[in-house]
This record gives C-alpha cells, sequence and structure tokens, in this order.
C-alpha cells in the first residue's frame, strides 16, 4: 500500500494558482478512481480535480478559500493501487519539481501508467470522443456531477429533463454512480422521451443576462444595500485591474457595411442547418474575418514577455461569453485558422453552449492568443473592451443596424438603407501602434464587406 499525492494540475494559460471553493470528501471517506475530491475556481473556470486512484483520503493540505500553486499538493490518498516504491518514485518527483516554470510552460502532472486502473483508463477511452448531452441552465441539478456522474451521462445520452428527474443521495445531495444506475435501470421500461429543439434568439435580439442576485446583502439605516461581491466576481475585476496595470489601451473604430453578408445569410442560413445540423451565426463570420487579419498582421497575434514579444505561431480564438449569473467566461477555439466556416460555426456553438451550462474544461479556456467579444448581442452599438492578459488585442462587434447611407453610383450618389456595423479594436500601444491597429481593424471590415455571396450549401 502507498500514499498518492493529489495536486493542482495546469488551469490554463496565466493562471499559477486556483482557490479552493469545496472540499467534496473529508478525511477517512472511502474514494473511487474518478472521484471528485476537491472543487477549485480561477477567474477563468471552476472545476474539480479528481482522484486518479482508489482509496481512503487520510490528509487534506488546505481549508477552504486558501489560495493553491499549480503544483502543489492539495490532498493524500491511501492507496492499494499504490506500491511503496511507487510513492518514493512520486515524492523525488514532487521534490524535484522547480516552481521556475512559467504557468504555460508548465507540464500537466504524469501519472504512471500503473496509478490509473485499466478500467478506467478502457471506460474513458471507449467515450472520449462522444459528444456531451448537455443540461440547461434552467433544468440543471443542484447536485455537483462527478466526472464518473458526467461519463455515464454522456454514455447513455441522459437528457436535460432526465437528468433533471434523477434525486442525488450522496453528500448535499449530490448524483452518485448508484443513483445514475438506478434511474437507467427504471428507464428501460419505459420509452424515452423526444426532444423538443431548442430556439435560439435572432441574432439581433439582444439576449438577456441576469443581475447578480443580492439576497445576502447587507441594508443599511439609510435604506442603501451592501452586497458582498461573488468569489467569480472578485477574479474577473483583479483580472481586469491587471490588465489595464500592464496594457496601454488604445481603440479604434471603424464602420462597416454588412448588408450583403446580411442577405447572403439569410438566404443561406436554412440550407446550412439542415446540412450540418448547426445553427449559421454572424459570431464565425467575424471570426473568419479576423483570422484573415491576423495572418495579414501577424503582431497583434503576440503576447508581451517584459522586453520581449512573442509572436504565436498558433491562432488561436477567445470568445467573451456572458454567462447567465452576470459573470464572464472566455472559451477559446483552438488552431481556429485550420477551421472553415462549417468548423468555425460547429466550434462557436459548441463552446458557448457549454460555456454557459458550466460544462467546460480547464483545457479549453486556455491558450487563447486573440479574443473577440460580441456586445451587439445585448444591443450595444460599439464598446471600449478591455485587453485580455497576455494578448495585445481584442475586438468588440456592435448590434448590427438599419442605417441611411450614402451609395456612391457611377450615375451619381442617393441615399439608401443599409446595415452597418461598428468594430472597435483595443489594442496594446506598448508594441501596436495606431496606424497597425487601425489597419488591422480596417482590413477585418473590408473582408465583412467583400463576403462571397456565391457560397451556397
Amino acid at each position: 500500500m502507498g500514499k498518492f499525492q493529489l495536486i493542482l494540475p495546469s488551469m490554463g494559460e496565466s493562471v499559477a494558482e486556483a482557490t479552493l471553493t469545496s472540499w467534496l470528501k473529508e478525511v477517512g471517506d472511502s474514494i473511487s478512481a474518478d472521484d471528485a475530491v476537491v472543487e477549485v475556481a480561477t477567474d477563468k473556470v471552476d472545476s474539480d480535480v479528481p482522484s486518479e486512484v482508489s482509496g481512503v483520503l487520510i490528509e487534506k493540505r488546505f481549508k477552504v478559500n486558501d489560495v493553491i500553486q499549480v503544483g502543489e499538493v492539495i490532498a493524500v490518498i491511501e492507496s492499494e493501487e499504490i506500491t511503496d516504491e511507487e510513492n518514493k518514485e512520486a515524492a523525488v518527483a514532487d521534490s524535484e519539481a522547480t516552481p521556475a516554470f512559467s504557468v504555460s510552460e508548465l507540464p500537466p502532472p504524469v501519472l504512471e501508467e500503473e496509478f490509473v486502473p485499466k478500467a478506467v483508463i478502457d471506460e474513458l477511452e471507449d467515450e472520449i470522443q462522444k459528444p456531451l448531452n448537455l443540461v440547461s441552465d434552467a433544468q440543471r441539478t443542484p447536485s455537483f456531477l462527478s466526472p464518473l456522474v458526467k461519463n455515464i451521462i454522456k454514455k447513455e445520452g441522459i437528457t436535460d429533463e432526465e437528468l433533471a428527474q434523477i434525486t442525488g443521495t450522496g453528500d448535499k445531495n449530490r448524483i452518485t454512480k448508484n443513483d445514475m444506475l438506478s434511474f437507467l435501470a427504471k428507464r428501460k421500461e419505459q420509452p424515452k422521451k423526444q426532444e423538443s429543439p431548442s430556439i435560439s434568439p435572432s441574432p439581433t435580439q439582444p439576449k438577456l443576462v441576469s443581475p447578480p442576485k443580492a439576497t445576502d446583502g447587507i441594508v443599511t439605516e439609510s435604506g442603501d444595500q451592501i452586497i458582498e461581491m461573488g468569489r467569480m466576481a472578485q477574479l474577473i475585476s483583479n483580472h481586469m485591474v491587471e490588465s489595464k496595470n500592464t496594457s496601454v489601451h488604445v481603440q479604434s473604430f471603424v464602420e462597416a457595411d454588412v448588408t450583403d453578408l446580411w442577405d447572403w445569410r439569410e438566404k443561406v442560413k436554412h440550407d446550412f442547418q439542415a446540412r450540418e445540423g448547426e445553427k449559421l451565426t454572424f459570431t464565425p463570420i467575424f471570426i473568419a474575418a479576423i483570422i484573415h487579419a491576423l495572418k495579414t498582421y501577424p503582431l497583434l497575434n503576440s503576447s508581451v514577455n517584459g522586453d520581449q514579444i512573442i509572436q504565436k505561431k498558433n491562432i488561436n480564438i477567445g470568445m467573451a461569453t456572458a454567462l447567465g449569473d452576470g459573470n464572464l467566461i472566455v472559451p477559446v477555439i483552438k488552431n481556429a485558422d485550420h477551421l472553415n466556416l462549417v468548423g468555425l460555426a460547429k466550434s462557436v456553438n459548441d463552446l458557448s453552449l457549454r460555456a454557459r451550462n458550466n460544462a467546460l474544461q480547464p483545457d479549453e479556456v486556455k491558450g487563447g492568443t486573440y479574443t473577440v467579444t460580441n456586445i451587439g448581442n445585448f444591443g450595444s452599438i460599439t464598446g471600449t473592451p478591455i485587453i485580455n492578459q497576455p494578448q495585445v488585442g481584442i475586438l468588440a462587434l456592435g448590434v448590427i443596424r438599419k442605417m441611411p447611407s450614402v451609395i456612391e453610383t457611377p450615375e451619381g450618389d442617393f441615399v439608401g438603407i443599409r446595415r452597418k456595423i461598428i468594430l472597435s479594436h483595443s489594442y496594446d500601444h506598448r508594441i501596436i501602434n495606431g496606424a497597425m491597429g487601425g489597419q488591422f481593424v480596417k482590413t477585418v471590415a473590408q473582408y465583412l464587406e467583400d463576403w462571397d455571396t456565391t457560397i451556397t450549401f
């Protein structure tokens, strides 16, 4: 029997630490492989840290609200799956680990193969390629879903409605493996209900975000209410202040005429959905334009490290996504320049939906090299977005509006109704001057105005 050290894995680019938000197991509790032991949070994502082995939790090294550095040991689990010799090797490897790595360079923890039971490996290999059946915020059970339960949901195709009907018998009403197996046994006795397709709002209709709840606020004698910031709001606040203190923010604004693009999308969107099974929104089209501009001005696909400029090889586009509780998260489309419009549309829809259902993995919110935020979803004409560190640029997309416009023709000028959008580009003036920042956003606008309207699906 040996001791397994549960460490905090890499949580994303530029994330060196995480806050412990909840212990899911207590000292003396039995733990199965893949059971979540602890919940942690950063300004980018909430996540759980599962055990790779079965055993008994014998030591906690941190308390709730403690800040843990990436690579630190969170807990110790005594397990029959680990020998004393393997435990010594793990301890030596842990002691030799150097904190000199930056977060982006820090490798994920590597476990000896025998630390992970073969049954768990076989199950994960069978299920890793299957799509996750997501649960909407309205129907999500308040119970925490462990990785093992999530795997069962994926494998069995459990729907939102079905998951909401399962009563958890675990600690704090959490759904356990046995709860899932009991439900599946009952489900076999009755036919599966047909799911109703969800309807997404129109691309021009503002999407409403619920304001933060203030149920725990303190009311003063004058009637003012004092509301404590939530943990995620505090982390986002710190990240935004850090960005303003780090980068010299400058903005350039360009108006783009997207009338032809609008008409083209209206013409092809139904055929696109029929063929691909995906909605065609404007976001993947705008991302395609940004990718084109990043290839033209690759310095915008960079980060700054002291006196060095790190120009990134890969183009990884972050999408600022508003959550229902008023908070923000930025899932990342990796190697976005390798995707065509269909691939971009599928990535945008998948990441957006899973972001709003709190189903993103830590790896899916790290590695971004440039960010886009669609503030037009909320009716904003334009804005001045804050750069997502350590990037050097971010583009805000305003609402598409019908505008009177002067149209030039060989026969003379006349006034017509056109659909226009304002693009707002915030960039880091430490390395991006006004000429390049303005040319970049102008290139995006030109790409949209020159959109190939002969594309069909």
